[in-house]
C-alpha cells in the first residue's frame, strides 16, 4: 500500500468517473476526468475500453451517453488508461501527494482504486479520497446525509460550471465547488439559520 508522507506537500486533484453499472463487480469503468482543483486547466479525460462480459446497465447508459461499440473500438486498454492517468499525475503533480477529490468520492474512488490495483499494483493517490459532501457537512454543521446532494450544496456555493455527466466537465465543475469549500469563510452561523 502506497504511504501518505506527511511532510510532503499535497495536490488536490479533482476525479469524476463514468460507468456501466454501480459498483466494478458488476459495471466497467469506461470514462476519467481529472483536473487540479487550483488549476482545472491541468487535466486529463480518457475513455476505456468496457470488458467485452462488462454488464451495461440501460439506466447509466441513459445517464453517461457513451456509447458501447465506439468505446469498444476506440477505448484505451484498462493497463494504458492507468498508466497515463499515473504519469499525469506524476507530470501536474511533481514530488506532491497527490489527494483524490469527488463529490460523492465513495463512488468514483471505488472505480480508480480498482483499476490501478488491478494494472499498476499500488494507488497513486493512496488509500483515501477527500469527499465534497462530507466536508460540506462538517463544514456547514449540516446534520443529515439526505441533505448533502448536489443541489444542496451548489444553492449555498453556487458554481457556474454545470454537472453535464461528461467526466472531465464535471471534474472542473467539483474544482470550482472545492475552491469555494475551502475558499469561502466558515458559513456555519448561515447554516445555523436555515
Amino acid at each position: 500500500m502506497t504511504s501518505l508522507r506527511t511532510d510532503r506537500p499535497e495536490v488536490l486533484v479533482s476525479i469524476d468517473i463514468e460507468a456501466s453499472g454501480p459498483t466494478p463487480a458488476n459495471g466497467a469503468l469506461l470514462a476519467i476526468g481529472a483536473c487540479l482543483v487550483e488549476r482545472p486547466e491541468a487535466a486529463l479525460y480518457l475513455e476505456l475500453q468496457p470488458p467485452a462480459d462488462a454488464p451495461w446497465d440501460p439506466d447509466a447508459a441513459r445517464i453517461h451517453r457513451l456509447d458501447r461499440a465506439r468505446l469498444e473500438r476506440e477505448g484505451l486498454p484498462p493497463a494504458e488508461a492507468a498508466a497515463r492517468l499515473e504519469r499525469w499525475l506524476h507530470d501536474v503533480a511533481g514530488d506532491a501527494t497527490p489527494v483524490f477529490v469527488g463529490l460523492n468520492a465513495g463512488f468514483d474512488w471505488m472505480f480508480i482504486a480498482d483499476l490501478v490495483w488491478r494494472e499498476l499494483g499500488h494507488n497513486p493517490f493512496g488509500h483515501a479520497p477527500l469527499d465534497l459532501k462530507a466536508l460540506y457537512m462538517g463544514r456547514d454543521h449540516v446534520t443529515r446525509w439526505a441533505a448533502t446532494g448536489k443541489g444542496d450544496i451548489t444553492q449555498r456555493y453556487p458554481v457556474t460550471s454545470r454537472h453535464t455527466h461528461h467526466a472531465l466537465e464535471d471534474a472542473r465543475m467539483q474544482a470550482e465547488l472545492a475552491r469555494q469549500l475551502f475558499d469561502r469563510p466558515d458559513r456555519s452561523e448561515a447554516s445555523r439559520e436555515t
